[in-house]
Formats: structure tokens, sequence, C-alpha cells
């Protein structure tokens, strides 16, 4: 079929979007991508997009469209501009789109606006629209300290609840993402689907542990407000004196200097920042770690979330000491893969990171993890559904 994927973010951005557009080409299909200019998450356009250059690319067989953006900055003004920027001139090029695709999906993060296009693109054409929500709106916008009842959530609210059901068919990356969707924004499609991501085929080609004399924790993706990151610099410095345990931020992001900054004043020699890496350099990274770390802000729309790197983190084989709430936390423990806290408690986080040196059922737990993964976050099993429903959508 010929396939209309509609995500702000794309290659090089370090989204797994790229990857299923990818996977759905070997399938046969005819892949078209709608997006933005990367920026994520330096907030700046990179140089080889500016002034109207690559607008058009082929990447590994997809064949990628790119509209105009603001760059998502370092402030909440010039986010705003980036959503609304790309919302409208993705709209613009949906409207004047002469080719034909028999489905349009749209891959859903933040901002809900990237669902826009599709809309028009879907009522000019009268195709229908699958929408894959990977965080829910507005309720994301009350961790970014927006109060519910306030005139710019209410707004929202009302543009939220259009474009949800505007869709055809909604897919969810989070099962407690499906009671929101339903009771507070009304979606009135028939059924939603729960549609867990999975991870690349890199980070499950196993590799041995770079064993040494220190227990290495490792966390590693997007470094901005809502990854609340300042709680792993915090729990360093709860066990500075511990000096067989050592931690490692792989990422970049918003908050990446901010944290850079904590560690530097409170002294810690047992943390290092070794930066955005490519995804290919990733499982050298993963191979250093006796555990993974996953951390998020005490908040409950947050913790409705299951983050992406919940999957690599198991894809990997490795064991995962979490301080999160909400579905996390719920899996952690229902795979018996880690150890998990509530989320900021950091000196909490610290004593569970202790006992993971002392439990003798570190390698159990790694077991675990990759056999939770294979039975529920599959790469095929969510191929298949994806591809099973866009079929059923073109007749």
């Amino acid at each position: 079929m010929k396939l209309l994927v509609i995500c702000q973010y794309y290659n090089p951005e370090p989204f797994r979007i790229s990857d299923i557009c990818e996977s759905l080409v070997e399938k046969g299909h005819q892949v078209t991508v709608l997006t933005g200019l990367p920026n994520y998450p330096e907030g700046k356009v990179l140089d080889n997009y500016r002034y109207g250059k690559n607008r058009k690319e082929v990447i590994n067989g997809v064949n990628v469209i790119r509209s105009f953006e603001i760059g998502r900055g370092n402030s909440k003004v010039t986010l705003l501009l980036n959503y609304f920027s790309f919302a409208l001139s993705a709209s613009l090029k949906a409207l004047f789109m002469k080719e034909k695709f028999d489905a349009v999906f749209v891959n859903q993060l933040s901002p809900v606006f990237m669902g826009v296009p599709a809309i028009v693109y879907k009522k000019k054409h009268k195709k229908k629209m699958l929408l894959y929500c990977l965080d829910i709106w507005p309720a994301s916008l009350t961790a970014g300290g927006i109060k519910e009842g306030s005139i710019i959530y209410k707004f929202f609210h009302y543009i939220s609840k259009w474009i949800y059901n505007s869709a055809d068919n909604v897919a969810v990356s989070s099962g407690m993402f499906i009671d929101y969707l339903r009771e507070t924004i009304g979606v009135k499609t028939e059924s939603i689907l729960h549609l867990p991501q999975y991870a690349e085929k890199l980070f499950t080609e196993k590799k041995e542990v770079d064993r040494s004399k220190h227990f290495n924790f490792v966390f590693a993706g997007n470094i901005g407000e809502m990854q609340s990151v300042q709680t792993i610099v915090k729990a360093a410095y709860e066990l500075r004196n511990h000096t067989n345990i050592r931690f490692h931020i792989v990422g970049d992001g918003s908050k990446l200097a901010e944290n850079k900054l904590l560690s530097k004043n409170l002294g810690l020699q047992n943390i290092i920042f070794h930066g955005r890496k490519p995804l290919s350099e990733m499982p050298k990274y993963y191979s250093l770690a006796d555990a993974m770390l996953i951390t998020l802000k005490n908040d409950n729309t947050i913790s409705s979330t299951l983050p992406g790197k919940v999957q690599s983190y198991m894809a990997s084989g490795k064991p995962i000491i979490g301080a999160i709430n909400g579905e996390t936390n719920q899996i952690i423990k229902e795979a018996q893969c880690g150890l998990c806290c509530e989320a900021e408690k950091y000196n909490e986080l610290a004593n569970i990171i202790v006992q993971f040196c002392e439990n003798s059922e570190k390698d159990q737990m790694a077991i675990n993890s990759y056999d939770y993964y294979c039975k529920n976050y599959s790469k095929e099993r969510f191929l298949n559904v994806l591809e099973d429903t866009l079929i059923k959508m073109e007749a």
C-alpha cells in the first residue's frame, strides 16, 4: 500500500518512527513521511537543513518531505513557535499534495498538533487516518506547569479532542492512556488499540557485559525536564563514598547543562556525562551497564507513559533500576527485572542501587528482562498489528 506518515520528528532525530517506516518499506509498502527540520534535542535546526536545503530526501527507501519549522530553542515561547510553525507549514504542504495515498498514519508525540496536517489530507482526499498516541494531550501540559482550569489548558483540550476524534483509529503505547482518552477526551472510536513500542534490532544483539571492578549504572536518552535526571545526580551524591559504583549519562537535551552544573557543584567524581551518541554506538554503552536507569518526574500524567527506553533496556537483557511511578513501575515489578522506587526520591534510588549491587539475583533479573520483552514487545508483533490495522483501513 501507499502510506503517508506524518510526524514532526524523523531521522536524523532519535525517534523510533524512522525504524518503523523503514521496516514497512522492507515489507513491500511505499512510504512517504511528512516531517519537520531536524532540531531535536539540540533546539537548533541542523546546518545541512537550513535555507531550503534537503527539503526532499530518500532515506533507506523512505521518501521524506520536510516542512519549515522554527527550532525548539530553550524557552517555552520558542517551543510553542516550534509546535505551531510545523503544524501550519505541514498543513499547507498536505493541502497541496497531489499524490494519492491509501491511508494516513500519524506518529503522535508532543505536540498533538502534528495530527492537524493528517486531518487536512484525510478530509481533502477522503482517506482514513490512524493516530498512534505516544503522549496524551492536553494532560501533558500539566507536567509543564499549565493548570487544568486555565484558558490555555481549555483551548488545548478543545484542539486535542478535535484531533483525536478526527482519527478513524487510535492506538496507544501505554495501557494507562485508554481510560484518559475515553473518559476525559471522549474519543468516539469503537476501540482503542494498545500497541506498545518495540526496540530496534541493534538492541537485541547481545554483547558481553564489560565487567570491571565497578558497578556501572547507565541512563540513556533525552535529558529534559520530564526525565528528572537530577534524581540520578542526587543519588550519585548520596553514594559518593561507594567507590565501586559509577553512573553514566548518555544523551542530550534541554536539562543537560543544568545537570552537569549540579554534578560539578556537588563535586561528584562518580558520574560521567557522555553526551549524545549515534544510535549505532548505543550498544557499546549498554554493554558497559550492570543495570540501566530510568527516571521520570513525579506527575500523574507523565507516570502514565511507558518510555520507549524501557523496551530498549529489556531487549538488551538488562536489569532496570527506576525512580518512577505508574505504568513503568508496574511493569518492572511484574517482569521481576529490577528494582523500583517512587519518582524523584533520590535517597530511595540510592538505597535500591546498593540493594542491587548486593543482590545475588542480578543475572536472573537480566534473563527476566529479555524474556518479558520477547513475550510482550517484539518488533514482529508490533509491525504485524500495525500493518493489519492499516490494510483494513484501506479496504
